[in-house]
């Protein structure tokens, strides 16, 4: 059986309702009229057709439903073709009229005001009033998103006065929203970004609008940001002043730099230039005065944080006392002008102290580089150099030396501890560090200036200063180790260690004042090698070997040798001569090895004398030398040694 829109489809003629009947009977089992496989069977039949009405009835409210719909969708489609239509024709009408009424305006300027005074008025009137529309238009199609019909309108609105209110009414809108983040370098960037993009599909000057917007964003935006950032900390904290001018700089100028991709015209780099400077030339002004101050400040409080560590009270320095005056005589000389001030081992140099303040001057060379102006850059550069110079170098470690050197014991003393070499170590670790800073963060900054010859004088000046004090201090520690051999020697060394009282019962070795001699010489020796470096180390061990070799030379001199005892002597000398092995000089062990060879002349025979003189060691030396050694044999006078020198 069929349902009606079966019987609908399978209808191929136009809807004929007695045929319709007739074929559902004829469809219908037992429907037929005319016979067939089943007889006729009128209430199946009626049941039939019953059952056809109710589904051509649903069938007709679903057409129905679907008819309306359709209707609906028609009615609303021919509604807004017919608003398409009118914003169309409007749109003409209003390019129309406004080609009509610039006209007039443009003919209205020469026509006299005293007879067409009424007539310019309402001229003017309708020109106003068509450009305030059109900037209304614009402002909705600009919130509505549609780029076209603001390309429409400004294209038109391009010949009226009201084109750059046009403009502005853009720039303000297309900002709405921009800032949400608390970023406002970030959200400037990919505002310009989206708008770079806009402008050239609605502006006929693209360029234009962009310089004007970011003008815009710079004057109001930007500026009020870094108002109120360094405002805030301009009095009450300089640190932070300092490193916030620093970074919004850096900041804007990182902005700026991104905004050159955009076309603003052929100079848009002095452009951006001064939109920096109208932000940022108040507090520019005044910066290097205030970095100047912050240094000071900040150094000082470094230094005497580290004292106060210390409990120690700085002594001033350059005073007119009578006792200051011979503290400075006791220093650069050895005239015992009363006893020296004990430091208990304290070097008074602190490598923190040195990294704190090598830190803060090398933030501060930084903020000079990006914050001073390219002329004052030098001056600005060397001014914190001097603050540098001041704190470091003159009241840190030039103050350190003037302590060392007043705590130098006198070349006399006993058992003195020589704590000047500890300073000398961290006084060139320190000058490294200033010269590395020098060279990385200072040169950088002037060096194709004329302060460059004024820096590397300051530098040059402030350590030959350094160095006057520290070689000052280096010799009267070696006059102390000296003196402390000549101790050792004074104590230990006795008279019969060269004539001992039986010559057949001695053993053949170094006394034991040579020995601790020695002792004392090792330690020494790796003391300045710890304290030195490079040329230092070998300038500094070829003067104590010199000191040390004239101390032994002198001080066998003063003793007269038996046979044996010339043996002694010489044992003693051998071991000398191992300790000036480790100074690894050749002209020390030079002079030990001649020392050595004059020592022979205290053990050979009488006869032989001549010959050993004529050696290769002592050939050179003057004869009054090797006669005065030969003196200090006990049978000088018994053997007539003295025939050999006359």
């Amino acid at each position: 059986i069929l349902t009606p829109g079966q019987l609908f489809i399978s209808c191929s003629e136009p809807f004929d309702a007695d045929e319709y009947i007739e074929r559902l009977a004829w469809r219908t089992p037992g429907g037929g009229s005319k016979g067939g496989a089943e007889a006729f069977d009128p209430k199946r039949l009626l049941e039939e057709f019953e059952n056809h009405i109710e589904e051509l009835k649903h069938l007709d409210e679903k057409i129905q439903r679907r008819v309306e719909k359709l209707e609906h969708q028609c009615h609303r489609e021919a509604k807004e073709f017919a608003h398409k239509v009118q914003d169309l024709q409007r749109s003409n009408q209003i390019k129309e009229a406004a080609d009509i009424i610039q006209k007039l305006h443009l003919i209205a300027q020469e026509l006299p005001f005293d007879r067409f005074a009424d007539v310019k008025a309402k001229i003017a009137s309708k020109y106003h009033d068509l450009e305030r529309q059109l900037i209304q238009e614009f402002t909705a199609a600009q919130r509505r998103g549609e780029i076209g019909r603001m390309q429409e309108v400004a294209a038109v609105l391009l010949h009226f006065k009201g084109y750059a209110h046009c403009v502005d009414v853009y720039i303000k809108q297309c900002q709405e929203g921009a800032y949400m983040r608390s970023d406002v370098f970030e959200d400037t960037a990919l505002l310009c970004q989206r708008v770079n993009k806009q402008v050239g599909e609605v502006f006929q000057s693209p360029e234009t609008v962009m310089t004007k917007l970011i003008q815009n964003i710079f004057e109001n935006k930007l500026q009020a940001h870094v108002k109120e950032k360094l405002d805030e900390t301009r009095r009450s904290d300089v640190e932070q002043y300092l490193k916030n001018l620093y970074d919004l700089y850096t900041r804007t100028t990182a902005l700026a730099s991104k905004l050159t991709e955009f076309n603003l015209g052929s100079d848009k780099h002095t452009f951006l230039s001064k939109l920096i400077k109208n932000i940022f030339s108040t507090y520019l002004e005044s910066y290097i005065e205030m970095e100047k101050d912050y240094l000071r400040t900040r150094s000082a409080m470094i230094l005497q944080r580290y004292y106060d560590s210390k409990n120690h009270q700085k002594r001033p320095q350059g005073g007119g006392s009578i006792q200051e005056l011979k503290e400075r005589i006791r220093q650069r000389t050895n005239l015992p002008l009363g006893p020296s001030i004990d430091t208990h081992g304290e070097t008074f140099l602190s490598q923190e102290v040195v990294v704190n303040l090598l830190q803060e001057t090398r933030h501060a060379f930084e903020r000079c580089n990006r914050l001073s102006d390219p002329s004052d850059l030098p001056k600005n550069a060397f001014s914190i150099f001097l603050l540098l110079v001041e704190h470091l170098c003159m009241d840190h470690i030039d103050y350190a030396l003037e302590i060392g050197l007043s705590a130098i014991p006198s070349a006399d003393a006993k058992n003195a501890n020589l704590y000047f070499l500890d300073v000398v170590q961290q006084a060139n670790t320190i000058f490294h560090l200033f010269d590395k800073q020098f060279n990385d963060h200072l040169m950088p900054l002037i060096s194709s200036s004329p302060k460059l010859t004024e820096c590397l004088h300051k530098k040059k000046e402030v350590i030959e200063q350094m160095e006057v004090k520290l070689d000052t201090g280096i010799d009267r520690t070696l006059n102390c180790m000296v003196g402390q051999m000549k101790h050792i020697l004074a104590t230990e060394q006795k008279k019969t260690d060269f004539r001992p009282e039986d010559e057949n019962n001695v053993m053949i070795q170094c006394t034991a004042a040579c020995s601790k001699v020695c002792v004392y010489v090792s330690r020494q020796v790796e003391r300045v090698r710890k304290s030195m470096d490079g040329k230092n180390v070998d300038t500094v061990l070829t003067e104590l070997g010199v000191r040390f070799h004239r101390l032994i030379h002198e001080h066998l001199q003063q003793y007269s040798y038996s046979s044996m005892g010339g043996m002694l002597a010489i044992c003693d000398v051998a071991e000398y001569r191992k300790s000036a092995k480790d100074f690894r000089v050749p002209l020390v062990l030079q002079l030990f090895d001649t020392l050595h060879a004059l020592c022979n002349l205290l053990v050979v025979a009488p006869d032989n004398l001549k010959q050993v003189c004529s050696g290769e060691q002592l050939t050179n030396l003057d004869r009054n030398l090797l006669h005065a050694f030969v003196q200090l044999r006990v049978d000088y006078r018994q053997a007539r040694l003295g025939r050999h020198f006359s």
